[in-house]
C-alpha cells in the first residue's frame, strides 16, 4: 500500500517530515503546495516526481494526492486542513493544529463528516521512548509532579532585536513561544495524565504582541505539573516526573532520547531504548499505520488530548491577555 501525500508548505519543517517519510516504503511525494511556484520548484526540485501547485483547491481535486501534511503558519491550519478534509483527503497537521479550540472543533468535525483521518503531527509523543516512559510510570508509585522545560533562543529573535518582527513572532500567524515551544511540554502532559483540573499561566509579553516566555502551573487532583516556555533565553534542564517511589528524568521532553529512573534507596535504572530514525520518521509511521488498518484516529494523538491542549493554551493565553485574529 502506497500513499501519496501532498505537502503544504516550502519550510525547512516540510523538508526533515518528506525525508523522514522518504525512509517508509509506503510513503510517497507526489505533490507540493506553495503560495508562491518559485518556492514550489525549488522544493520540488529535491524531490523527483512531485507536481507544483499555487492553488491548493487544485492540488486536492487532482487525484493526485491522497493524504496531505500541513506546515503553513499556526493560523492557516484550520482553513486548509478543512479544504483537503472537504475534498475527502486525510489530513496530517503540525502543532499546533489550530490557532483556538472552536477552530480544532471545526477540523475534528469536518473530520468525522468526510470519514477521513487527522492527525496533529507531534512527533515526540510517537517517539520510542516515550512509550518506555508510559509504560513505566508505575514504578514511580504515587505521583506527584511532572515537570517540563523548553526553552530555546530562537534565531528569529536577534531579527526581532533589531526592529524586523519575522514570522515566528507575529501574531498575524499565531505564533509566540507558548504555541510553539510551550506545546511540546503539555502534550506529553495531557497524554499521559489528561487535562488537568485548573491552571495558572503567567508570560512576558513582547511589543510585537505575542508571548517570549512564560510559565504555567496546573493542578490534579492528587498532583500538579509545571511548565517553563521560552524563545528569547536557553535552558539546559531535563524533565522530571516525580513519585513517591522515585523519580524519571527524561533528557528533552521535546525529543526524549534518554529516560532514566532514579529510586529512593539510591539506585538508578536505565529505561533508554535505542533510536534507529529520526524523530519525524515515527509520527510518519503513526500516519501510515491508521490509514492502512481503517483507522480514522489516534490513540496517542487522538482528536481528545489535541483538543484538551488546545483547551489549556487557549486559556493560558487568556491569563496572559495573549490574543489573536482568530480568537475573535
Amino acid at each position: 500500500m502506497t500513499i501519496r501525500f501532498g505537502v503544504v508548505g516550502t519550510n525547512w519543517i516540510t523538508d526533515r517530515f518528506v525525508q523522514a517519510g522518504l525512509e517508509n516504503e509506503e510513503f510517497l511525494l507526489t505533490a507540493v503546495y506553495s503560495r508562491t511556484e518559485e518556492k514550489g520548484r525549488a522544493f520540488a526540485a529535491k524531490y523527483a516526481g512531485a507536481a507544483i501547485y499555487t492553488d491548493l483547491e487544485e492540488m486536492v481535486s487532482s487525484g493526485e494526492v491522497d493524504a496531505i501534511y500541513i506546515a503553513s503558519p499556526n493560523s492557516m491550519h484550520a482553513e486548509q486542513a478543512l479544504v483537503c478534509m472537504n475534498h475527502g483527503k486525510h489530513v496530517i497537521c503540525e502543532k499546533p493544529a489550530a490557532s483556538n479550540s472552536a477552530e480544532l472543533r471545526a477540523m475534528i468535525e469536518a473530520a468525522n463528516r468526510n470519514d477521513v483521518l487527522l492527525m496533529e503531527a507531534m512527533k515526540s509523543t510517537f517517539m520510542p521512548n516515550f512509550g518506555v516512559i508510559r509504560d513505566n510510570l508505575y514504578k514511580l508509585g504515587q505521583v506527584r509532579r511532572y515537570f517540563a522545560s523548553y526553552c530555546q533562543y530562537s534565531s528569529r529573535y536577534d531579527a526581532y532585536r533589531q526592529g524586523t518582527v519575522l514570522n515566528a513572532f507575529n501574531p498575524e500567524y499565531s505564533n509566540g513561544s507558548l504555541m510553539d515551544l510551550g506545546i511540546y511540554c503539555l502534550y506529553p502532559l495531557v497524554a499521559l495524565f489528561g487535562k488537568p483540573d485548573s491552571i495558572k499561566a503567567t508570560g512576558i509579553m513582547l511589543s510585537s504582541g505575542v508571548d517570549g516566555e512564560g510559565s504555567m502551573v496546573m493542578r490534579y487532583a492528587d498532583m500538579d505539573a509545571v511548565v517553563m516556555h521560552s524563545k528569547i533565553a536557553d535552558s539546559y534542564l531535563p524533565a522530571e516526573i516525580q513519585g513517591e517511589n522515585g523519580t524519571m528524568v527524561i533528557d528533552k521532553i521535546n525529543q526524549p532520547y534518554q529516560v532514566k529512573i532514579h529510586y529512593r534507596d539510591g539506585t538508578v535504572e536505565e529505561l533508554t531504548l535505542p533510536q534507529v530514525f529520526e524523530p519525524m520518521y515515527y509520527e510518519v509511521q503513526e500516519f501510515i499505520h491508521l490509514l492502512r488498518n481503517g483507522h480514522r484516529e489516534s490513540n496517542t494523538n487522538s482528536h481528545a488530548n489535541s483538543l484538551a491542549v488546545a483547551e489549556v493554551m487557549e486559556e493560558a493565553r487568556a491569563q496572559i491577555g495573549l490574543r489573536y485574529a482568530s480568537d475573535l
